[in-house]
């Protein structure tokens, strides 16, 4: 029986030249959407280290930090440091400049500078702060709690297929799509944009851990609405698109 090939249009460029016929949500004058989604009313949050006092990060060179990168699936009991949670924050979405409320520049590259992610975070083992799922706020620099529950860690890994090791981070990072961010200036050619630029993300979440001695496996494998659900976002205009346990590893092994 012949393979049937997946619909592989939205990887290839023609998609540019038909939007050229169709005005796009930005050429119609329409509101951008938030730059960040607003957090819970009265959510708790957490102040991080701010970018220009971080003393991590610096004790690996780049080009070790490519070197040492792989994927871990086992971490260590060690917890991170506030410290070390605000250096990977800030490296994989961290604000590097706002012009005029409308236009962010991050530590990331984004197609149009549109950044369509949020980042959710299953704290685990971090000193200082509790465990539960919390959202980082980036515009503040800041976490907000969002919610704990007794079998909260249970069900993040029932969210990942099973896979064990994603309840024995110290953190798991969660990454959401907001794609009208991308479709309100790029329309059709969204999906290619969002994919490019969550590798963009995940890869500066892999050197930044390779950093700090920690490390990390990225994900794909999810169950969409398992994994929606413990975010509590609704799937459609928010949704989970990438996944990543990360902690301490044992340099021996």
């Amino acid at each position: 029986m012949k393979h049937e090939k997946p619909d592989r249009k939205f990887m290839k460029s023609d998609l540019w030249l038909k939007m050229r016929d169709e005005a796009t949500d930005q050429q119609q004058g329409l509101p951008q959407p938030p730059l960040q989604q607003p957090a819970p009313a009265g959510a708790p949050r957490v102040d991080l280290v701010p970018p220009d006092a971080l003393t991590v990060g610096d004790q690996v060179s780049v080009l070790d930090a490519i070197r040492q990168r792989k994927s871990h699936r086992a971490y260590t009991s060690m917890p991170l440091t506030l410290e070390e949670l605000s250096f990977l924050l800030w490296a994989t979405q961290g604000k590097r400049q706002l012009v005029h409320q409308t236009r962010l520049y991050r530590t990331v590259p984004s197609a149009g500078a549109r950044h369509p992610f949020e980042t959710y975070l299953l704290i685990n083992r971090v000193k200082g702060v509790d465990p539960g799922l919390y959202r980082y706020l980036s515009l503040d620099h800041q976490l907000c709690f969002l919610y704990t529950a007794p079998d909260l860690v249970e069900s993040v890994i029932a969210a990942s297929l099973g896979q064990e090791f994603v309840g024995s981070s110290a953190v798991t990072f969660v990454w959401t799509a907001i794609p009208y961010r991308t479709e309100w200036r790029y329309s059709l050619m969204s999906p290619k944009l969002i994919a490019l630029d969550a590798g963009h993300v995940c890869q500066s979440l892999y050197l930044a851990c390779a950093a700090i001695g920690a490390g990390m496996c990225a994900i794909a494998a999810y169950n969409q609405e398992l994994m929606d659900a413990v975010l509590r976002v609704d799937g459609e205009e928010e949704f989970a698109i990438y996944v990543a346990p990360l902690g301490k590893v044992d340099s021996r092994r």
